[in-house]
Parts: C-alpha cells; structure tokens; sequence
C-alpha cells in the first residue's frame, strides 16, 4: 500500500498549467481539492481496502447490496411526510452510535463518559 501511495504523490506534481492559468481562482480551487484528496487517502489508507488483493483472493469487492439496504433505510426516515423524520446532523449521530455499537465500542464509550455507571449484562434467554 505504502508503494501506491508514494506513487501517488507524483499526481500533485502534474502540469495543471494546461488547463488553468497558474495562480487564476481554478488553479487554486483545484490544487486545494487536489492536497485535501491526497491529505484523505493518507490519513485513511490503512481503512483502504485492496480490491485487486480482495478479487485474487476470492473475497466479496462489492458493498452495493448492504450500501441498498441501508440507502432505502435511510431515505425512508428523510421524507417529509413521515411522522418521525431524521435531520441530516440527527442521523449521522445515530448512524455513529450503530457502528459503534456493531464494532463493540459503545460499551467503552459509555464507560468513558460515565465513569460510574455499571452496565449489568442480561443473558439471552
């Protein structure tokens, strides 16, 4: 990964004088999105994954049936003519809590926040 990612620098370095003239709004507007891309996939390479390892090696490459699922979800609770609508804000913090809470980091979370609170296990009956 480490590789692709050194390659990818050389990206910045393209000749953008082409199309925009050097220092014009575009070139600035475009060297900005350009710097905010390459600073994205550094800081989150390691969550990157190899798709051309994941198809050699037989894995699933494709979310877009869970992506459905949870588009159809969610833009259910984004209409307007439904009694309990979701604001943007409103749903991302609740989409935060469900992933922590299927990753197994809710509990910590809680603990960390409320220090005395005792969480009780119940067992599944």
């Amino acid at each position: 990964m480490g590789k692709s990612i050194g390659r990818s620098r050389s990206w910045t370095n393209w000749p953008i004088s082409w199309t925009f003239k050097e220092g014009s709004p575009a070139h600035r507007k475009l060297l900005k999105a350009v710097r905010a891309f390459e600073t994205y996939i550094t800081r989150n390479r390691a969550f990157i994954p190899n798709y051309g390892e994941r198809y050699r090696q037989g894995k699933t490459i494709s979310t877009g049936f869970a992506e459905s699922a949870v588009n159809q979800v969610v833009s259910k609770r984004f209409v307007k003519k439904q009694q309990m609508r979701w604001s943007e804000r409103g749903a991302h913090l609740l989409l935060q809590i469900r992933a922590q809470v299927l990753n197994g980091d809710w509990r910590p979370t809680l603990s960390r926040w409320y220090p005395r609170m005792k969480v009780q296990h119940r067992e599944c009956r």
